[in-house]
């Protein structure tokens, strides 16, 4: 089944009635198949990037780049692992936190990475009974 683009205010969001927002089959893998494993897993990121994203948060709106910068970058290789469209969102946020631009400049940016991932937190939630 085609992916289709679901929009919300200023940003788009991929939306697959078939799949998820992660990749629950990479999981797996890196679990070997250790179900208690992948679920450890998805609690563990529930627990860092939840908290990960709310400290993002408050130092963009602090200006605080350098803070910004390093919790954009320490949630990388965690969105990377569980297959997250949220790379290029993570991406532009660490070159704004190296430039003089407004914060409006990554508004889109961060209102997508958001969606995103309270889309994988409830899913995470929801598959793994947390």
């Amino acid at each position: 089944m085609p992916a289709m683009w679901k929009t919300r205010r200023c940003f788009r969001l991929k939306y697959d009635k078939m799949n998820s927002y992660y990749e629950k089959e990479n999981l797996i893998q890196i679990a070997d198949g250790d179900p208690d494993f992948v679920k450890m897993l998805a609690q563990t990121f529930l627990e860092e990037i939840q908290q990960d994203l709310y400290f993002l948060n408050e130092a963009i709106k602090n200006d605080n780049r350098e803070l910004a910068y390093q919790y954009a970058h320490k949630m990388k290789p965690n969105i990377e692992m569980f297959g997250i469209d949220g790379m290029k969102d993570i991406t532009a946020i660490e070159v704004w936190t190296r430039s003089s631009k407004s914060v409006s400049a990554i508004t889109p940016n961060i209102e997508n990475l958001f969606t995103t991932l309270n889309f994988v937190f409830e899913e995470l939630k929801r598959d793994f009974h947390l």
